[in-house]
């Protein structure tokens, strides 16, 4: 009995046994690696969400101080959105027509004062909510009464 215990130790694994054992290791590294990226888009998500609030009362401070609004962001200490693109700011003051302010799925401008969104993750977007490309972006709307995503709007 003792000797076949000890030549079962030595014989090791099979082939077959590695290879299952590799596979179920890659399969849980791919589903652990789906459900990180997921939580990370979330987090990236949910801090553009607060950073646009945050810029939205440093330009309503700005308002209140010079009894207008500012024409760009640049001096008003805004960051960055979480994919490392800068906040896109429009001052409807400063534009005539609806040409290049933010449209809804029906054409309609989503805001009357002023546009303030993120590009999203993939760093393109549409003036419409139309195209794919406009899904991802994380936007000011109804003049401040939604700030999300294009997908949820």
């Amino acid at each position: 009995m003792k000797h076949y215990f000890l030549k079962k130790l030595n014989e090791g694994f099979t082939l077959i046994e590695l290879i299952l054992a590799i596979a179920i290791i890659g399969i849980l590294a791919t589903l652990a690696n789906v459900g990180y990226r997921s939580i990370i888009d979330n987090v990236n998500t949910s801090q553009a969400i607060a950073d646009i609030y945050a810029i939205e009362l440093i330009i309503e401070r700005y308002n209140t101080q010079h009894h207008s609004l500012p024409l760009t962001l640049s001096g008003l200490d805004a960051p960055l959105d979480p994919w490392g693109a800068p906040y896109q700011y429009l001052n409807f003051g400063t534009i005539s027509g609806n040409g290049n302010k933010r449209k809804d799925r029906s054409l309609v401008p989503v805001n009357s004062d002023y546009d303030l969104y993120s590009k999203g993750p993939d760093g393109s977007t549409n003036q419409s909510f139309r195209p794919p490309q406009s899904q991802d972006d994380i936007v000011r709307a109804n003049n401040g009464a939604y700030i999300g995503t294009v997908e949820n709007y």
